[in-house]
């Protein structure tokens, strides 16, 4: 028997509805949420393929002994060596839980989100829509689809788009009036005299700081867009390190947990000095590769929870199948018990 579940898609942080297509109880594909007012029925590639996590999942595995050596693990460190890891790939419930079980134990607790940071207010994706002029920064159009939709959309209506892209050849410069690929600082310097209140500017990726501080010197909308569902989210509960903090964190870690993120993949470090690495992931990655110990948990599809998305809608949802694996938060109550 053929089901349609409602989710939320989980590829990056714009919030798009999905639908997941189940067959006797098993996902067999997705299908566009058409009431969906993020994204009205359009869904792209990452989008459609975000089930690849749940049919590539880890066989579940004895949870409880792999508790057990962690704990082991743990109550033979230093608190002040160990360090959990989160991310935008969470939840806001699992972010608030992981926080709570760093806290309450004295370890570090590391938090990557891009070099990017949270802003209490952001352009909607109806302003970017309805703009005169959108400055984009980073390739939008490929990376996150149903961004690029709303800067099209804009220009369709008369906007004129700027962008920033390193690459000579890209979607988004296909489609930009103008096009930079210097730097981001240089980008920012050449059209600062353009920015008005009628701007917005929607971005991706920095380059330093100093770019960030340009940004919010600006006198328009802004748009940061996350790579992860809940990095905005994740920015409400805890504060981001830059690259080079997290270097020093790691630097500093003897014992490494991850709840859900491929921090090897992310980071250029030699996580080969670490003594041990513990990954809590629903599928292989790098990080779990470089793990010595394993625990497998639920999927997306198979929990429930709330995302934040770019423009800071906080968006709900259910568990499209059922699953006897761990969730981060068991694990956590698990590792705490």
């Amino acid at each position: 028997m053929l089901e349609i579940k409602h989710t939320l898609c989980p590829s990056c942080s714009v919030g798009c509805g999905i639908n997941v297509v189940l067959n006797d109880g098993e996902v067999v594909g997705t299908f566009p949420y058409k009431r969906h007012p993020v994204n009205a029925g359009k869904n792209c590639l990452n989008g459609r393929n975000s089930i690849d996590s749940y049919l590539n999942k880890f066989d579940n595995a004895d949870g409880d002994a792999l508790i057990g050596d962690i704990k082991k693990e743990l109550q033979s460190a230093d608190s002040s060596n160990v360090t959990v890891i989160c991310s935008g790939n969470n939840t806001i419930e699992e972010i608030e839980a992981i926080k709570e079980f760093a806290e309450s134990n004295g370890y570090n607790i590391g938090f990557y989100a891009d070099d990017l940071k949270n802003y209490d207010e952001v352009a909607s994706y109806e302003d970017v829509e309805n703009a005169q002029k959108v400055f984009v920064i980073g390739d939008l159009l490929y990376e996150n689809p149903l961004i690029g939709r709303r800067i099209v959309h804009a220009k369709q209506n008369g906007a004129k788009i700027s962008a920033f892209v390193k690459a000579e050849s890209s979607v988004t410069s296909n489609i930009a009036d103008e096009c930079f690929n210097a730097s981001v600082g240089e980008f920012l310097d050449a059209c600062k005299d353009d920015i008005d209140e009628s701007s917005v500017v929607v971005f991706n990726q920095v380059e330093a700081a100093d770019d960030l501080a340009k940004i919010e010197a600006l006198n328009c909308k802004i748009l940061p867009v996350f790579s992860k569902s809940n990095t905005k989210g994740a920015l409400g509960v805890l504060d981001a390190k830059s690259k080079d903090e997290m270097f020093e964190l790691l630097d500093g870690t003897k014992v490494l947990l991850v709840f859900d993120d491929d921090i090897v993949d992310e980071l250029e470090f030699d996580f080969s000095k670490i003594s041990k690495i513990i990954s809590f992931a629903p599928c292989a990655n790098k990080t779990t590769e470089a793990s010595d110990i394993v625990v497998p948990i639920k999927t997306w599809l198979e929990k429930d929870g709330s995302f934040v998305n770019a423009m800071g809608e906080t968006q709900t949802f259910n568990a499209a199948i059922e699953s006897d694996v761990l969730s981060e938060i068991e694990a956590i109550e698990k590792l705490n018990g």
